[in-house]
C-alpha cells in the first residue's frame, strides 16, 4: 500500500471510492527501462513485478510507456523478435499523468477521454506509481458484490453496472438524489421509478421520502 492510500479509509460505496485520491488503487512498485531496452527484456520484468505495462525512460526522464497488449499486437502478432525490438518503436507516448491529489473517477476520466488504460501518477517530476482501469473495475467489482450480499440478506442496495462507469455523470451537477443509495436522477419521476423498482420495501418500512423532492 502507498503513503498516500494509508490516510484513506476503505470505501463502502460507489462514490465513496471515486472520490477516493488515486493512491488508494496505486501500484508503486512500477518497471521503468530505458527506451533502447528490448522487448524481451520488458517481458521478463513485467512476468518479474506482475505488472501489466513498463514506463519506458531516455537519461532517466519518463517519456512512453508500453503495455502488454503493445507487445502482442506490435510485436507478436507481426512475427516481429522480441529480443530485437526495442520500445521505443512500440511505445505510446506521452505517457499521461496525474498528480497524488487527483480522485479515482478524475484519473478515469482522464483514461476514458484518451482511449487508454492506465495513468502515471507523479509528483515533483517524480514517478511514484501507475494506475490501471483493470485495478479500478476490480475494486468496482468487489463493492457489488458486497451490494449484492447486502441486498440477499435485506438491506436496500443498488447493484451498478461496473462496465458502465465511463458513462457516469458528474454527481455535483444533480440536485435529485435517492436517499437510499445516493443515486442521481435527471427528474423526480426517474427518482420515483428507482425507489419503486430498487427501494419499494424500504419505502414502505422507513416511509416513503419521494415526497421531500416535489
Amino acid at each position: 500500500m502507498s503513503k498516500y492510500s494509508v490516510e484513506q479509509s476503505i470505501p463502502n460505496t460507489m462514490t465513496s471510492l471515486l472520490s477516493s485520491r488515486v493512491g488508494l488503487l496505486m501500484k508503486p512498485d512500477v518497471v521503468i527501462l530505458e527506451s533502447d531496452a528490448s522487448v524481451d527484456e520488458a517481458t521478463k520484468m513485467m512476468k518479474e513485478k506482475n505488472s501489466r505495462s513498463v514506463l519506458v525512460s531516455k537519461r532517466g526522464e519518463v517519456i512512453g510507456i508500453v503495455s502488454k497488449t503493445d507487445i502482442l499486437f506490435k510485436v507478436i502478432s507481426q512475427n516481429g523478435n522480441p529480443s530485437k525490438v526495442k520500445l521505443r518503436e512500440i511505445m505510446t507516448c506521452p505517457i499521461l499523468a496525474v498528480g497524488p491529489g487527483s480522485t479515482i473517477k478524475e484519473a478515469l476520466s482522464v483514461m476514458d477521454k484518451h482511449g487508454i488504460r492506465q495513468v502515471m501518477v507523479h509528483a515533483y517530476a517524480a514517478v511514484l506509481g501507475v494506475v490501471t482501469r483493470e485495478d479500478i473495475y476490480q475494486s468496482m467489482e468487489t463493492l457489488s458484490v458486497a451490494s449484492e450480499d447486502a441486498a440477499i440478506s435485506g438491506t436496500p442496495a443498488c447493484i451498478i453496472n461496473t462496465k458502465a462507469i465511463a458513462y457516469m455523470k458528474d454527481l455535483s451537477k444533480f440536485s435529485i438524489v435517492c436517499p437510499y443509495c445516493q443515486s442521481p436522477f435527471d427528474t423526480k419521476e426517474g427518482l420515483s421509478k428507482h425507489i419503486d423498482r430498487l427501494h419499494g420495501e424500504s419505502g414502505v418500512l422507513e416511509g416513503d421520502v419521494r415526497h421531500l423532492f416535489e
